[in-house]
């Protein structure tokens, strides 16, 4: 695992934000937005509506929880 967190851009219900996260929570995430057939900012549009922190946070756990649920 890198470790090294990346900031990058997305569109959120219109808005521009941007997301620090490591690329293995990104692929992770790219991953269960094409099995669950969303782009990725939709995805983090549904992680976003449900976050008590903040966003790369929030995604960090969503990525966490679904590994989990696969067990």
């Amino acid at each position: 695992m890198s470790g090294v967190i990346k900031k990058r851009s997305v569109k959120l219900s219109g808005h521009r934000t941007s997301i620090s996260i490591e690329d293995e929570f990104w692929d992770a995430l790219k991953k269960i937005s094409a099995a669950e057939k969303l782009t990725i900012a939709d995805l983090l549009t549904r992680i976003d509506a449900d976050r008590p922190g903040n966003l790369s946070s929030a995604a960090r756990l969503y990525v966490l929880k679904h590994l989990q649920a696969q067990r």
